[in-house]
């Protein structure tokens, strides 16, 4: 089993930045796929970004690419997701999700959820 829990979302303007993350109790990450998704208001979940615990490299959805990174900090058993420039259009709950697909951007293929952290992106 492994327990998610993601932190650091909260109310800014546009253009700021903020540090989203997912810490995970209850069993290392070592063999899973690390995974970003985001629901707004009235849409369906959407994939953010990933990272692939092994090797650490992180893909991205374009709407994001260039602005977020996601990185994880193996001692720690930490995955962040730096969130630069942001926009109105980032406005969700943001979602941490832990899967053994690797490379998966399709949520039927992560067994483990966090709560959700809200991120608002409003002048």
């Amino acid at each position: 089993q492994v327990q998610l829990v993601e932190s650091g979302g909260g109310l800014v303007q546009p253009g700021a930045s903020l540090r989203l993350s997912c810490a995970a109790s209850g069993r290392s990450f070592s063999y899973y796929t690390i995974t970003w998704f985001r629901q707004a208001p009235g849409k369906e979940r959407e994939f953010v970004a990933l990272v692939t615990w092994s090797v650490g490299r992180g893909y991205y959805a374009d709407s994001v690419k260039g602005r977020f990174t996601i990185s994880r900090d193996v001692a720690k058993n930490t995955v962040a997701l730096q969130m630069n420039s942001l926009k109105p259009e980032d406005t969700a709950v943001y979602y941490c999700a832990a899967g053994s697909t690797p490379n998966s951007r399709r949520e039927d293929d992560y067994r483990y959820w966090g709560p959700g952290t809200q991120v608002t992106v409003s002048s």
